[in-house]
């Protein structure tokens, strides 16, 4: 991500979290427009075009996007007033505020651990994978075939998210887009998500007091996705970003052979 994009990506969040009226239909509306500036070269290349005036971008989203409602207009205004490093980065930025809007507008619902859900059932189905990734299938397609498998389970927030990234992956696989989504809602939510595996699951007060534990290390509040792996003997594998703490016997025993190996 190029420093440009970082900057507007941050004010358009800022802008968006401390704006009024974020619903749903407003998460759909910035998902739909996401799509049709995604779709068109002429009209994304016109939107991140830093040598056009703000006035006139800001006129262009007015004019294309007249149906939508004030807030996601508001939304979009900020978005392409500032300068983006590629058009590609603005229809990434439009589709991050997407999600952080539908987090906004469902603070109750387990969001991240829905997306997680919805992950692993991919990871655990190749041909479900295969499907979604395919560049065959239509768009449309795709989100019909997410939205009969986990519509009815999960949230609603949590289906549009789901529906509106496979309906249009842009290149990109769908597991890596769901991961993504759900770095996004925490950010959105200042919390972390810890991806924890065990033999065994994790009673209630297991799970509290890792969050305890894993939010005094981090500073942030925690959300656990719970992972049942055979291969963690004893113990347990946790995983926050690129920092795994790992301990199960397994590892110390690793540990252990390496030590007496050296």
């Amino acid at each position: 991500m190029g420093s440009a994009t970082a900057q507007a990506l941050t004010a358009s969040s800022n802008a968006l979290t401390a704006a009024q009226g974020i619903t749903l239909d407003v998460a759909g509306e910035l998902f739909s427009a996401t799509r049709l500036i995604g779709e068109s070269t002429a009209l994304s290349g016109a939107l991140a075009d830093p040598s056009a005036p703000v006035e006139a971008r800001a006129a262009l989203v007015s004019r294309v996007f007249s149906g939508a409602s004030a807030a996601t207009l508001s939304v979009l205004t900020t978005a392409v007033s500032q300068r983006w490093s590629s058009a590609a980065d603005l229809v990434d930025g439009v589709e991050e505020l997407a999600v952080r809007a539908a987090a906004i507008a469902s603070p109750d619902a387990d969001i991240e651990g829905e997306l997680f859900s919805v992950s692993r059932l991919v990871a655990d189905n190749a041909d479900l994978e295969l499907a979604l990734g395919s560049r065959l299938g239509g768009g449309e397609g795709k989100a019909a075939l997410v939205q009969k498998l986990v519509g009815p389970s999960v949230h609603p927030a949590t289906s549009l998210i789901v529906t509106s990234l496979v309906r249009e992956p842009r290149g990109r696989r769908v597991r890596r887009l769901l991961s993504r989504a759900m770095r996004v809602v925490s950010e959105q939510r200042d919390r972390i998500v810890a991806t924890v595996r065990t033999a065994a699951p994790l009673s209630a007060s297991q799970r509290d007091r890792l969050r305890t534990v894993l939010a005094g290390r981090y500073g942030r509040q925690v959300a656990l996705n719970e992972v049942l792996d055979s291969s963690v003997v004893g113990g347990l594998r946790v995983q926050v970003a690129d920092d795994v703490i790992d301990g199960s016997i397994a590892a110390r025993l690793a540990d252990l052979r390496q030590k007496l190996a050296g």
